[in-house]
């Protein structure tokens, strides 16, 4: 089964549904490249794919173990390379509001993080900068 659609809606725009769902999303191509950026592009997808996929995974770890990581949330920043034009860097910066975590804890939810699908399936050129920053 097609786990999604994608239509050219013209005007360098798609529209996206998740077929289980039927969840829509669409894509603008940014103003850097002819678009008008009005919503996320193709690559800022793949960007914050990223970034929800290591949370996904985190979540999942601190679940099983009974941790409690609170409301994560990251910024993702995605740098562009020229000719040919492709993703070269995503830097995500998470903060994590629990204070009560050992050190154990906190490598795992690294370890976790670096391990998630979408860290796996990228190419190995991008670089991924993760920084995890923990209230002191």
């Amino acid at each position: 089964m097609p786990t999604s659609t994608v239509h050219y809606s013209g005007n360098l725009r798609t529209l996206c549904t998740h077929i289980e769902s039927g969840e829509h999303l669409h894509t603008d191509a940014p103003r850097d490249n002819k678009g008008l950026g009005q919503t996320f592009s193709p690559t800022d997808l793949a960007a914050t794919s990223l970034a929800s996929c290591m949370l996904t995974l985190m979540g999942i770890y601190a679940r099983e173990r009974g941790i409690v990581i609170g409301e994560v949330k990251a910024e993702v920043i995605k740098v562009m390379a020229e000719k040919p034009r492709r993703i070269s860097e995503i830097h995500i910066r998470m903060q994590i509001p629990e204070r009560n975590l050992s050190s154990k804890d906190r490598k795992g939810l690294h370890a976790a993080a670096k391990s998630c699908p979408v860290a796996l399936s990228l190419h190995p050129d991008i670089l991924q900068k993760l920084e995890i920053v923990y209230p002191d």
